[in-house]
């Protein structure tokens, strides 16, 4: 098998006696939006995951191909900014994969972010989307003064699940802001940033974590004598 996993355009040349391929193409993964309300109390909404298509092609007739990756969406760094869409990923004209939008920031509950899908495979699959349908205060936990924020994890591709989201907490712990790690499968979407409360204001200061950023697509081809 051969595997791309780096985003852009590529070439797939035919090794010498292979007459069928099976591939797997999945788009890149959106990024996760900032701090999702007014506040800096709120929390970002992960991205959605890229799509896949899987088919299997007669190459007898074939030498190459033109293999495009998709692209990571970017995270969103600044309060009530979404995350940037993931690119669409493609094996020539024989199916592509679109990916997923970035994530939805707001001062309300609004909609999931849209997941990409998988078009002219023999197998047509969308990825995977936000646990949350917006923008959210997250539960406090007012045991001595002590506050936790977390973002929202992106959509699982195919291939598995993206990386996490920030964090921000305060109190008898300690104030810190991390942002959530780089790790995720191929195509997933990134995590959204965390909010920063004040239990004694109604705003928080400006201290969110960012979101992290999308997974870039893949396109995996199998090949059989």
């Amino acid at each position: 098998q051969q595997v791309y996993t780096t985003a852009g355009t590529h070439t797939w040349t035919k090794p010498s006696g292979i007459t069928k391929v099976k591939v797997f193409v999945t788009g890149g993964g959106g990024g996760g939006s900032g701090v999702g309300g007014n506040q800096y109390d709120d929390t970002g909404q992960g991205g959605a995951a890229g799509g896949t298509a899987i088919k299997v092609i007669d190459v007898s007739s074939i030498s190459s191909v033109t293999v495009t990756v998709g692209a990571a969406g970017q995270a969103s760094n600044t309060q009530a900014a979404n995350g940037g869409q993931g690119g669409t990923s493609s094996f020539g004209s024989h199916c592509s994969a679109t990916g997923g939008e970035g994530g939805r920031s707001g001062t309300s509950n609004v909609a999931q972010a849209n997941p990409g899908v998988g078009s002219n495979g023999d197998i047509n699959l969308y990825g995977g989307t936000c646990a949350t349908s917006g923008a959210v205060l997250n539960l406090l936990n007012n045991t001595q003064n002590h506050v936790s924020l977390f973002g929202f994890v992106g959509g699982s591709s195919f291939w598995g699940g993206g990386p996490s989201a920030a964090w921000w907490t305060t109190g008898g712990f300690g104030q810190t802001t991390k942002a959530g790690h780089g790790n995720g499968a191929p195509g997933s979407g990134g995590g959204g940033g965390s909010g920063a409360a004040n239990p004694s204001s109604s705003i928080g200061g400006n201290v969110a974590g960012g979101g992290t950023h999308g997974k870039a697509g893949i396109v995996v081809v199998e090949q059989y004598k």
